[in-house]
Protein backbone atom coordinates (compact mmCIF):
# COMPACT_ATOMS: atom_id res chain seq x y z
CA UNK A 1 0.00 0.00 0.00
CA UNK A 2 2.90 1.81 0.94
CA UNK A 3 4.10 1.98 -2.67
CA UNK A 4 0.37 2.92 -4.46
CA UNK A 5 1.07 6.00 -2.22
CA UNK A 6 3.93 7.28 -3.22
CA UNK A 7 3.18 6.78 -6.36
CA UNK A 8 -0.10 8.83 -6.05
CA UNK A 9 1.55 11.52 -4.17
CA UNK A 10 4.27 11.51 -7.22
CA UNK A 11 1.52 11.86 -9.74
CA UNK A 12 -0.50 14.53 -7.77
CA UNK A 13 2.84 16.57 -7.51
CA UNK A 14 3.88 16.37 -10.92
CA UNK A 15 0.29 17.44 -12.04
CA UNK A 16 -0.05 20.16 -9.64
CA UNK A 17 3.80 21.46 -10.99
CA UNK A 18 2.17 20.68 -14.71
CA UNK A 19 -0.14 23.08 -14.01
CA UNK A 20 1.50 25.87 -12.59
CA UNK A 21 3.48 26.09 -15.42
CA UNK A 22 1.30 26.21 -17.89
CA UNK A 23 0.98 29.39 -19.78
CA UNK A 24 -2.44 30.02 -18.45
CA UNK A 25 -1.71 28.01 -15.14
CA UNK A 26 -2.54 30.14 -11.62
CA UNK A 27 -1.55 28.94 -7.96
CA UNK A 28 -5.55 28.19 -6.85
CA UNK A 29 -5.41 25.84 -9.55
CA UNK A 30 -2.21 24.37 -8.13
CA UNK A 31 -3.55 24.51 -4.49
CA UNK A 32 -7.00 22.99 -5.99
CA UNK A 33 -5.29 19.90 -7.59
CA UNK A 34 -2.91 19.22 -4.71
CA UNK A 35 -5.82 19.40 -2.48
CA UNK A 36 -8.12 17.48 -3.99
CA UNK A 37 -5.56 15.25 -5.29
CA UNK A 38 -4.13 14.15 -1.64
CA UNK A 39 -7.25 13.80 -0.22
CA UNK A 40 -8.73 10.42 -1.41
CA UNK A 41 -5.38 9.56 -0.79
CA UNK A 42 -6.23 10.02 3.41
CA UNK A 43 -9.18 8.82 3.36
CA UNK A 44 -7.80 5.89 1.72
CA UNK A 45 -5.15 5.33 4.08
CA UNK A 46 -7.53 5.87 6.79
CA UNK A 47 -9.94 2.72 5.19
CA UNK A 48 -6.13 0.68 4.78
CA UNK A 49 -5.26 0.91 8.08
CA UNK A 50 -8.59 0.36 9.86
CA UNK A 51 -7.38 -3.12 9.96
CA UNK A 52 -4.21 -2.75 11.89
CA UNK A 53 -5.69 -0.01 14.04
CA UNK A 54 -8.34 -2.27 15.40
CA UNK A 55 -5.92 -5.16 15.75
CA UNK A 56 -4.07 -3.12 18.26
CA UNK A 57 -6.70 -1.93 20.16
CA UNK A 58 -7.95 -5.48 20.66
CA UNK A 59 -4.45 -6.37 21.61
CA UNK A 60 -3.80 -3.28 24.01
CA UNK A 61 -7.12 -4.33 25.55
CA UNK A 62 -6.44 -7.62 25.88
CA UNK A 63 -3.30 -7.04 28.16
CA UNK A 64 -4.81 -4.82 30.18
CA UNK A 65 -8.58 -5.27 30.31
CA UNK A 66 -9.57 -2.59 32.87
CA UNK A 67 -7.30 0.05 31.38
CA UNK A 68 -6.24 1.00 34.43
CA UNK A 69 -2.43 0.56 33.87
CA UNK A 70 -1.82 -1.09 37.00
CA UNK A 71 -0.66 -4.51 37.89
CA UNK A 72 -3.54 -7.11 38.59
CA UNK A 73 -4.07 -7.34 42.33
CA UNK A 74 -6.50 -9.14 44.39
CA UNK A 75 -9.98 -7.66 43.05
CA UNK A 76 -11.84 -7.68 46.89
CA UNK A 77 -9.82 -6.19 49.41
CA UNK A 78 -8.86 -7.56 52.49
CA UNK A 79 -11.07 -7.25 55.64
CA UNK A 80 -9.39 -4.85 58.15
CA UNK A 81 -9.22 -6.82 61.47
CA UNK A 82 -8.63 -4.59 64.59
CA UNK A 83 -5.78 -6.38 67.06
Amino acid sequence: MLIVSIGWVFVVVVFALAQASAPGGALLGVLATLVLGLAPLVVVLYIATAVSRRRRARNASALDPDRGGHAPGDPVAAKREEP
